[in-house]
């Protein structure tokens, strides 16, 4: 089973993705502040991480260069979501694989994770 680490600060969000992943066969864990993302990287050992840009205090692409730079994380796909506009432009230059606007489509969602997770890559 694949496991998927969602970080969100809004809790709605972390519940309809929680449910619609487990739904669909991940194992699902979720860090809301940025202080248990490291315990969460660490603890839970994602296959994959939905991140938001903003988060409360801390810009969710800051986050995901943490983690993109960190050699025993860097493997790790990073599908990024937003509902600001224009917040698609820089993904790349901060690692992130991926991105989806908000709201975004369930099934969309299904289909990015499917394919960040096929993807080969290498533990460091």
């Amino acid at each position: 089973m694949h496991k998927i680490l969602i970080i969100d600060d809004d809790p709605d969000v972390v519940t309809v993705l929680q449910i619609l992943l487990k739904k669909n066969g991940y194992g699902v864990a979720a860090a809301t502040r940025e202080e248990e993302v490291n315990h969460q990287m660490d603890s839970f050992g994602p296959d994959l991480i939905i991140l938001d840009v903003l988060l409360s205090g801390v810009d969710g692409r800051e986050i995901c260069r943490r983690i993109k730079n960190d050699n025993s994380w860097k493997h790790i796909p990073v599908i990024m979501f937003s509902a600001h506009p224009g917040a698609q432009k820089n993904m790349k230059d901060f690692g992130a694989d991926d991105f989806l606007p908000k709201p975004f489509d369930s099934n969309k969602l299904l289909e990015r994770v499917e394919m960040q997770l096929a993807k080969p890559r290498q533990p460091s």
